[in-house]
């Protein structure tokens, strides 16, 4: 491989700001669709558009033409909770919910179809499951998490990926109807100082590692493949660039053995860099810039310093192996086209009637009766009850963040096929679990039955992101 072409591939742009020509040119190793990215433009594009634009970004990328090397790009996408980007697709509770049902079994059954819903638009690479361990609710992202208890939180990671990714073995993961996972965000996202977004952890050594690293030790031993570094910082040092922990803690000491991305142009806030230029995040460890709408001047600034030395080779080299080593697993040289593979073009998948049973489920299972005063419920049939508000009839705000636009707003509740009608209460599939007693607070339970809204859930930030 040339320079051009190794840098290419610890590169991933947005779909919004490259085209599949552009991904030939440069060698792009990875695409996504941040949280208002789609084809066209169109965040409501049917899925034969996702699928469609999957194989010409594949297409591009294993284009020989010139005498470039065939490598296949890989689609990230943030099936958070479904496959929430796509029209149609069957939406789960956020993790706060799915905290509360205590339920490993029942969590490793929704990533299951989740990945069968993604491979319907062909795209191979999910992340999630974010494996947080929020400790203060002011975080506006405290939905993400499972639990402020790192013994819950560990107890579905695993599950959850084996359900995404299957049990690990010598078989490639997308023969089989899986996805690739990512865990995210190592490390301490949920202990910033004060709960502030992407702010500081200032806490000590021993409470990084019991509390917020306790996730990552099931998730490699389950074998995910990617992990997605943090934006926050740990004690005054951005993670994104903090070669203790992404090399000597988590490759070195842990023996993560996958490839490790950046948030949306997080090496931009590392000391000394710019969304332009930042070789200190390489050389700390990361091995892929998610560089959403930046991805071109990074591109040639990191050719520079490859050749220049300032990037060494050995660890371009070494990024770029740990890149590559994940794409062979997944079986994605021999994959072919996106719309060839097993489950594409399944658009019945999307919503089945499967999956939505699925989600009522974990919908039944995630309610939590932390008093009953006077026995207010169960309600009566026979009870007129108004629910008032700007929220009180929009699915897309009820559904939280990820769901079709990134904060899950300005979205008409016909985009939500098999809706119950306006102004009409749905008729209950079964009845509600009995009330389980609360014994302890968690994130799950105290912070947050009452969903926030999407609005205010997290800071406002320019364009679309992921996370």
């Amino acid at each position: 491989m040339t320079i051009e072409e190794k840098v290419g591939q610890v590169i991933q742009a947005d779909i919004a700001s490259v085209t599949p020509e552009e991904a030939k040119r440069y060698h792009l190793g990875s695409i996504l669709n941040g949280g208002n990215s789609a084809p066209g433009g169109d965040e409501f594009a049917p899925p034969e558009k996702w699928l469609a634009l999957a194989d010409a970004f594949y297409d591009a990328s294993v284009d020989t033409s010139g005498g470039r090397t065939a490598i296949p790009i890989i689609w990230g996408t943030d099936a958070v909770h479904g496959h929430s980007n796509i029209v149609g697709a069957t939406l789960f509770p956020h993790n706060v919910g799915l905290g509360a049902m205590r339920d490993p079994e029942l969590l490793e059954r929704i990533a299951q179809a989740t990945a069968l819903e993604l491979r319907s638009t062909g795209m191979e690479w999910t992340f999630a499951p974010t494996i947080t361990v929020p400790q203060d609710g002011r975080w506006g992202r405290a939905y993400e998490g499972y639990s402020q208890d790192p013994a819950l939180v560990a107890s579905y990671v695993g599950r959850f990926i084996r359900g995404l990714q299957g049990v690990s073995s010598d078989e490639p993961i997308l023969n089989g109807p899986h996805v690739l996972a990512s865990t995210k965000h190592f490390l301490a996202d949920g202990g910033t100082f004060e709960g502030r977004d992407q702010g500081d952890a200032r806490i000590s050594e021993t409470e990084l590692r019991d509390v917020h690293g306790t996730p990552y030790v099931p998730a490699i031993n389950a074998g995910v493949q990617t992990i997605m570094a943090s934006f926050s910082s740990w004690n005054g040092k951005k993670i994104t660039g903090h070669k203790g922990l992404l090399t000597d803690v988590l490759k070195e000491r842990m023996r993560f053995g996958g490839f490790v991305v950046s948030d949306w142009n997080a090496h931009g806030q590392i000391q000394g860099c710019t969304n332009a230029s930042c070789p200190q995040a390489i050389n700390a460890g990361l091995d892929m810039y998610m560089a959403p709408d930046t991805w071109k001047p990074l591109y040639h600034s990191l050719v520079k310093q490859a050749k220049d030395g300032t990037v060494p080779m050995a660890r371009l080299d070494d990024a770029v192996a740990n890149i590559l080593r994940v794409k062979i697993r997944a079986g994605l040289f021999e994959a072919g086209r996106p719309s060839s593979r097993p489950h594409s073009g399944r658009y019945d998948l999307l919503g089945s009637a499967d999956h939505r049973a699925l989600a009522r489920e974990a919908v039944r299972k995630s309610l939590v009766l932390i008093k009953n005063n006077g026995q207010i419920l169960p309600l009566s049939p026979k009870s007129h009850i108004l629910v008032a508000g700007d929220g009180a009839d929009d699915i897309g705000r009820a559904s939280g963040g990820w769901t079709l636009t990134w904060q899950g707003t300005g979205i008409s509740n016909d985009k939500f096929p098999g809706r119950p009608r306006s102004g009409r209460a749905s008729a209950m599939p079964s009845p509600l679990p009995a009330a389980r007693p609360v014994t302890r607070p968690t994130a799950a339970t105290s912070k947050s039955r009452m969903q926030r809204s999407s609005s205010l859930a997290k800071p406002p930030m320019p364009n679309s992101r992921v996370t």
